[in-house]
């Protein structure tokens, strides 16, 4: 039987294991973050959104995909993240129940952005005329 490249494991969809770790991460982020008990003075009282957390096939670093309420002051609340992502490592690998607490790295949620540039091209006049169909008429 053929060795696999690297290649075809880097474009597999993460598995179920992976994808449960995940939302259960997220989850334990997101109430980290409302409960407010970090030391650092940035983080204490910020409101913010955990979306995704993406994990690595082994389970061993995970990214967590964050955003700040109304998108306001990113780059200061990435960086004290950053800063306090040791501490949330610990927080998590107690309440995890995995054997290895991940690694884990914080980046902004940019899905918003993007959806948003999608949803502005699409009303924009030429491209509506364009998705519009002359076989279907409106009642």
């Amino acid at each position: 039987m053929p060795r696999r490249r690297s290649s075809e494991k880097e474009h597999r969809a993460p598995g179920q294991r992976q994808l449960r770790v995940g939302e259960e991460l997220r989850h334990l982020l997101a109430e980290l973050f409302e409960r407010g008990d970090m030391r650092d003075p940035d983080l204490r009282g910020a409101s913010i959104t955990v979306t995704a957390v993406d994990v690595s096939p082994d389970l061993r670093n995970a990214t967590a995909f964050v955003m700040p309420l109304g998108g306001q002051e990113e780059t200061r609340l990435l960086a004290a993240m950053r800063r306090a992502a040791p501490w949330f490592r610990v927080r998590v690998g107690e309440r995890a129940g995995l054997r290895y607490a991940p690694e884990i790295r914080f980046e902004i949620d940019k899905t918003f952005e993007e959806a948003d540039k999608i949803g502005a091209l699409l009303r924009r006049p030429d491209v509506a005329k364009d998705l519009e169909d002359p076989d279907i008429k409106d009642d």
